[in-house]
């Protein structure tokens, strides 16, 4: 018997809650995997992407302990090297599910660097992981949502990339590579509306993350991951209800 938290049979009760199915990169630190554990304990299916196997495999372990079931499945992919390697991504997919729901672009990397001092290549390889990879994973993940009736792109940006907010030095390119997914996502929603598509950004505040340690060292966010987890899980499954194109910050503090 599958047994579940107050919070999730309130949200059964409240909605034509169906099983969904998930994929979350950056899935084996961070938000990401606090998001994997709340989706799974929650009683959805997750496809659960990063290139770290090992500290993937045991996030995967602990959601299906937790869930009692196995609803969580790891994926250890370079999101890299999906150019050259798409055939082989969407094969590992379909083995485990031939659908997908709901994709979130999670995963990402941060330099904390003077803008003087950062090489070209460090440069283009940031642009790789935080937006030509997410947009990329998108495209190749597109076909395998139209069935669904959900059909949500979540794409986890910052408040390091969102217009108006405060802006730290060192972190000129992360932010700029932050803010471009904000405008695909933008694009991307008016693109794909007609197609039953929906496309939204959260651009996350500070949170307890070693993303965060790297960029603030000392500094202690006023949320943890899982906290920051809970809301995500349910805006990647109902925000859709109520926001397209949207690139929405969430956050209390910046940093």
């Amino acid at each position: 018997m599958q047994v579940f938290s107050g919070t999730a049979i309130l949200y059964i009760f409240t909605r034509n809650w169906t099983i969904m199915v998930i994929m979350i990169t950056g899935a084996s630190r961070g938000i990401g995997a606090s998001l994997a554990q709340a989706m799974t304990a929650a009683g959805h299916t997750v496809l659960m992407v990063s290139r770290n196997r090992s500290r993937l495999e045991k996030v995967m372990e602990q959601c299906n302990k937790s869930a009692g079931s196995t609803l969580a499945h790891s994926i250890p992919f370079d999101l890299n090297d999906l150019a050259d390697l798409e055939q082989e991504f969407v094969s590992r997919v379909k083995g485990i599910s031939g659908t997908l729901d709901v994709l979130v672009n999670n995963a990402g990397q941060l330099i904390s660097k003077p803008f003087k001092d950062t090489k070209v290549g460090e440069a283009r390889a940031l642009f790789d992981a935080n937006f030509f990879a997410p947009a990329l994973l998108t495209r190749i993940c597109l076909p395998l949502m139209e069935q669904s009736e959900l059909k949500h792109v979540v794409n986890i940006t910052s408040m390091a990339g969102f217009q108006g907010a405060a802006k730290f030095s060192g972190l000129s390119y992360y932010s700029a590579s932050k803010a471009a997914l904000g405008s695909l996502t933008e694009c991307l929603a008016e693109e794909l509306k007609e197609e039953g598509f929906k496309v939204n950004a959260l651009a996350i505040g500070s949170v307890q993350t070693e993303m965060l340690a790297q960029a603030f060292p000392g500094l202690k966010a006023p949320l943890e991951p899982a906290q920051m987890a809970e809301y995500m899980r349910w805006f990647v499954l109902e925000g859709c209800r109520y926001f397209n194109g949207k690139v929405l910050p969430v956050s209390l503090s910046t940093p």
